[in-house]
């Protein structure tokens, strides 16, 4: 995966809630992953946040489906 091709669509206090998220996105089958998911579990809230990743050509797909289930 080239790493120049994915884009930061929301950042996480909590992991949990971004893996809850990543695997919404990995349900409606869009590549998602993880950034700082360690560090951001090692130090405290704010300072690394977990990064969720899409492709870039992913963005507006994966915003949908995470929208609907916020809002749902």
């Amino acid at each position: 995966m080239d790493g120049n091709n994915l884009i930061v669509i929301r950042e996480y206090n909590s992991v949990n809630e971004a893996e809850w998220d990543k695997s919404l996105l990995d349900g409606a089958g869009i590549y998602a992953m993880i950034r700082n998911e360690f560090m951001s579990a090692l130090y405290p809230m704010g300072i690394t946040p977990a990064q969720l990743v899409v492709r870039s050509e992913d963005k507006q797909r994966a915003m949908e489906v995470l929208d609907a289930y916020t809002e749902g």
